[in-house]
């Protein structure tokens, strides 16, 4: 017994520095994403996998990456993801503090109750999902799903048990990720200012776009390695984030992979009127580079900012001094030296200047 508890200890040593130093090496999120899924099947058998990075305010994907054996059905898992009610979605395993989750044990052994295998993991041949949400300090950064075929043996509890002790360092990983940036040849250098606009059918099918948009859509699809007719993961997740009846707002404010490109904002809202025509609803996503304000909320995350510290951060931002920042939120100018002090330490900057530099310049 002591044998086996030392060689399973022993495992989960070596693999979670395997994670750390892959971590440390990617290049960029794309590539950690790709070998991390073939990392996990040294110490794990399945038949397919799925890499998302997620804001973690929406739980909206901010890119993905997919295997062959899932690319076919990965728009529709997304879609029964944020329009349709199921088992063991991402949004409830966070919600209710679930570190993993199978569909096997979710479903007392009756997959069949779950509309999700019905529709489309069965007709896909796979028997059992595994699904891990990232979290790090109470925020998610991202989701793995892992499949297995029909016949294979489902999931058991020792595989779930070393995922589940994973999961804190790729989840450390992916948000360390979430404010990177990786070299990448310049897309967005002329009318950046300019929105970039595309219209789409409620079955997310491409109507019209600007050239704008087309040049967001062209710098996403690299990042995410993903064919020039495929619509890339945020730009999907916003859209039916729009379609769904969900109060969250359907927008996604992401890092750019390219030093030259700043970030972008998507939004997406679903049209009124002209469906009487068609038959169809139409949706508008517009692609703007992002504001300190759109970027703000996910740096808040990243550093762990309380409410007062992140409003601190926003006004400094836009210029105030201390004495117009103790005037503007009503605190002495002591209190506000407070915030800065801890705010300063969070970051590991060490003034107001380098402060903004790091949370807003350099990516603009």
């Amino acid at each position: 017994m002591m044998n086996a508890h030392y060689t399973q200890f022993a495992q989960l040593k070596d693999a979670r520095q395997q994670i750390i130093d892959l971590g440390e090496k990617a290049p960029s999120s794309l590539t950690y994403k790709h070998t991390l899924i073939d990392r996990l099947r040294t110490q794990i058998a399945f038949d397919a996998a799925c890499c998302t990075s997620v804001d973690p305010r929406t739980l909206l994907s901010t890119g993905a990456f997919t295997e062959s054996g899932v690319e076919d059905i990965h728009n529709k898992l997304l879609e029964y993801e944020y329009l349709h009610d199921d088992m063991m979605k991402y949004d409830q395993l966070v919600r209710e503090g679930q570190s993993v989750a199978t569909l096997h044990g979710s479903t007392q052994g009756q997959p069949d109750r779950s509309t999700r295998y019905r529709d489309v993991l069965q007709p896909a041949g796979f028997g059992d999902e595994l699904r891990v949400p990232f979290m790090y300090k109470g925020s998610c950064w991202g989701f793995l799903t892992l499949f297995r075929h029909h016949g294979k043996p489902v999931f058991s509890e020792e595989e779930q048990q070393l995922l589940e002790a994973l999961a804190p360092s790729i989840a450390y990983h992916l948000r360390q990720a979430s404010v990177g940036l990786s070299p990448a040849p310049a897309m967005i250098t002329e009318n950046e200012l300019e929105p970039g606009i595309l219209m789409l059918s409620d079955k997310l099918e491409p109507i019209s776009s600007n050239t704008v948009a087309e040049q967001w859509l062209q710098l996403l699809r690299q990042q995410e390695g993903i064919h020039e007719d495929s619509l890339p993961a945020p730009v999907r997740a916003v859209c039916l984030r729009a379609l769904s009846t969900a109060t969250a707002p359907a927008r996604l404010c992401i890092p750019s992979a390219d030093a030259g490109t700043p970030w972008v904002t998507i939004r997406a809202t679903l049209l009124q009127g002209g469906q009487e025509h068609t038959g169809q609803k139409q949706l508008a996503v517009w692609f703007e580079a992002a504001k300190a304000t759109d970027m703000l909320p996910l740096m808040t995350e990243v550093y762990s900012w309380s409410e007062r510290e992140r409003q601190i951060v926003q006004l400094i931002v836009q210029g105030f001094s201390t004495k117009e920042l103790a005037s503007a939120l009503h605190i002495t100018a002591y209190t506000v030296q407070d915030h800065l002090k801890a705010i300063f330490l969070k970051t590991d900057v060490s003034s107001r200047r380098e402060l903004v530099w790091k949370v807003y310049s350099r990516f603009n």
